[in-house]
């Protein structure tokens, strides 16, 4: 990812400052789902955020940063969530179960955010790239850790790598979240943890 997501927030220039803050990350994420991160102006953020162009440019310094803002607040609120959902589980496969399930519920209940995490964000190789390094592979951590814990305790096995493994399950997420952007049916995104965790833990042989 572009920051990590504790990069800490501009400083902003007066009290009350984190509610306008959000307000034009809200406003963004509409606007970059509907026109596209490249076709989107300053100028449009800011009127759909009915602020002044110049009152944006108080909080961020470019459109770049407000989509790296987009990324790393959902990221670290994401990370946080999971971490608190799985907190007093004890079994690996229900905490894998529990994160995939807020994984799509996230997404699924905004579907601008999604747009923006499953289309724009990947605009460019670079953007790609710097993503890799931060605070996605903090999220891939989280994954990783709880399939080791697992792994510790018998439930998995422990001649898979916990690396390679948590990426293929956030691929296969991620996979169910671009299939529900663009699909022509109406349908819940959620639900589909279900099934990817179904073939993630028993697999697809008939015996």
């Amino acid at each position: 990812m572009i920051h990590s997501v504790n990069r800490m927030p501009r400083k902003s220039p007066r009290n009350g400052a984190s509610g306008k803050r959000e307000s034009i990350l809200r406003a963004a994420t509409r606007v970059f789902a509907r026109n596209g991160y490249f076709n989107s102006k300053v100028a449009d953020i800011a009127r759909a955020a009915d602020v002044a162009d110049g009152t944006v440019y108080l909080y961020f310094k470019s459109k770049e940063e407000i989509l790296h803002s987009i990324f790393d607040q959902n990221m670290a609120e994401a990370i946080a969530a999971g971490r608190v959902l799985i907190e007093k589980l004890r079994d690996p496969s229900e905490k894998l179960r529990r994160i995939a399930m807020l994984h799509l519920e996230r997404l699924g209940a905004d579907r601008n955010l999604a747009i923006v995490f499953q289309v724009e964000l990947r605009g460019s190789t670079k953007f790609m790239r710097e993503f890799s390094a931060a605070g996605f592979a903090e999220y891939l951590g989280l994954l990783r850790k709880t399939f080791e814990e697992g792994q510790r305790s018998g439930v998995f096995r422990k001649d898979l790598s916990a690396k390679l493994v948590s990426k293929i399950l956030f691929g296969a997420l991620d996979e169910m979240a671009t299939n529900w952007i663009i699909s022509k049916r109406k349908y819940k995104l959620e639900p589909m943890a279900e099934v990817v965790m179904d073939v993630f833990l028993n697999g697809v042989s008939a015996s």
